[in-house]
């Protein structure tokens, strides 16, 4: 049933992340309403759908082109899920329609381009954010609160990773050679936002990347040593890890915390689960441990308290800023150009790293 007291969202894509991820949990945001979709697409709903989606989804009207949506009043919200290089364009288009925008991560292909999109918003009075979801991993938060509680001491050393064993390329934009493709560009934004969260800007960036597969067109490897005054981070991602090393490890001056396994929601998102009658939503993650020195010996234990992830958080804040309930939305558009300002510092730091500047 329509509610006419909500925010009319429509989806730019219907590929993997707004299928699976973003489709989901607005149509489970109390307060946004799933009104569109610019596909030529639609006929192919995955078999996973929640029921729930699925409904959804029968109220949706699917445009064939983005300006067809754009001249919709009742579109209110652009959730732009699309190629990484598409998303400076699109996201012109959608500001200067009137429309307020989200733009799945990462923010643009340059620096100047965020920049562009932030000097557009603040003329046309639209909100403009980008989809940092993993600030509310459960792995995250649980770091977050670790450190908040000074257990380790002076942090001295921080790995966080993303690996996966995906050995054969796949026919698709991410793992192409277009100007926005590979991992740095796929996964960086997630781990380099969640570092600039915990830790602020680091002073310096180093980062290498690799072409590890067999007919790789772009980067499926990369490590990144973030400099700060008194520890360092390393960011790490591999599609050729069959033994993925720990989501975390962290060293202090009292002690280590490892986390073997990172969140699971999007493994539910995939699986079918729908976050909005799902009462154990985020819940269930194994936590990480911890190894303590203290006078009497070395102590070792789980983190006290697991906690829960909710990517649905994005949204949820998200609809509250737009409704005027609160001032800011979730991710504000300065720290969404903090990470496209170290996602860049990175890449041209890395020998070799020139094509995702060409536009």
């Amino acid at each position: 049933m329509p509610n006419p007291a909500a925010i009319g969202v429509a989806l730019v894509g219907w590929g993997y992340a707004a299928s699976t991820i973003h489709a989901p949990l607005i149509a489970a945001t109390e307060g946004l309403e799933l009104v569109g979709v610019v596909s030529s697409r639609h006929a192919s709903l995955p078999s996973s759908l929640a029921p729930a989606l699925r409904q959804a989804l029968l109220g949706c009207v699917w445009y064939p082109d983005l300006a067809s949506m754009l001249r919709q009043p009742k579109v209110q919200l652009v959730v732009l899920a699309t190629p990484n290089d598409t998303h400076f364009p699109l996201a012109q288009e959608a500001l200067a329609a009137g429309k307020h925008v989200v733009i799945d991560k990462p923010f643009a292909l340059t620096l100047v381009q965020a920049d562009a999109l932030i000097a557009q918003a603040q003329i046309t009075r639209r909100l403009l954010t980008v989809f940092h979801n993993r600030r509310w991993d459960s792995d995250f938060l649980e770091i977050k609160q670790l450190l908040a509680d000074s257990r380790l001491g002076r942090v001295t050393h921080v790995e966080s990773r993303f690996e996966r064993f995906r050995p054969q390329v796949r026919l698709r934009w991410r793992e192409s050679a277009q100007a926005g493709a590979g991992l740095w560009y796929d996964l960086g934004p997630h781990l380099l936002d969640q570092a600039l969260q915990l830790f602020g800007e680091p002073e310096s960036i180093q980062l290498h990347t690799q072409h590890q597969r067999e007919g790789a067109l772009s980067d499926d490897w990369f490590h990144a040593l973030l400099r700060y005054p008194r520890h360092c981070m390393v960011l790490q991602a591999s599609m050729l890890a069959a033994y993925p090393g720990p989501r975390w490890t962290v060293h202090g001056t009292q002690g280590s915390y490892l986390r073997p396994h990172g969140d699971s929601q999007e493994e539910a998102l995939k699986a079918g689960r729908w976050p909005a009658s799902d009462a154990y939503w985020g819940q269930g993650d194994a936590p990480g441990g911890l190894t303590l020195v203290q006078p009497d010996g070395v102590l070792h234990q789980q983190t006290p308290g697991a906690s829960t992830g909710d990517w649905r958080q994005f949204y949820t804040q998200l609809a509250s800023a737009l409704s005027g309930r609160s001032g800011e939305p979730p991710v504000t558009a300065l720290q969404a150009r903090s990470v496209m300002d170290w996602l860049e510092r990175g890449w041209r730091s890395a020998p070799g790293c020139t094509h995702q500047f060409s536009s």
